[in-house]
């Protein structure tokens, strides 16, 4: 297997190990429902990130057309901004005060991706190819 695809078949559950991290540490200076929404955000997050990568699998493969593909990425990306928005919409109606906690455990993704390019580059014998 590919370097990248093994990087990308790890990154969801990095995230959740991050949140869940994350989530622990709250628990000493936050409500438990804190560590909640942080492990949830971390969830969703990881969950929007393995669907997006099987989903741009299937619409980059050779079997799609040049067309097909950019109306079904389209149609995906706004989903996916429908969902999210749903989801931190009824996180300010329903727990106003936990949005940023979820928004926290969401945000893991960055720190992953992060971490994931340090190793890369450390890996790298040059950084010119």
């Amino acid at each position: 297997m590919v370097d990248e695809e093994r990087i990308l078949q790890r990154i969801p559950a990095e995230i959740l190990a991050v949140s869940v991290v994350l989530a622990g540490g709250a628990l000493f200076f936050f409500p438990a429902l804190t560590g909640l929404f942080i492990l949830a955000g971390g969830a969703f997050s990881a969950a929007g990130f393995f669907w997006l990568k099987s989903a741009l699998g299937r619409i980059l493969s050779p079997d799609h057309g040049r067309g097909k593909a950019i109306r079904s990425g389209l149609l995906l990306y706004l989903g996916r901004l429908a969902l999210l928005l749903g989801v931190f919409l009824i996180i300010i109606l329903l727990f106003p005060r936990m949005v940023l906690a979820f928004a926290a455990g969401f945000s893991t993704v960055v720190l992953v991706f992060f971490v994931e390019a340090v190793r890369a580059l450390a890996q790298m014998k040059s950084w010119k190819r």
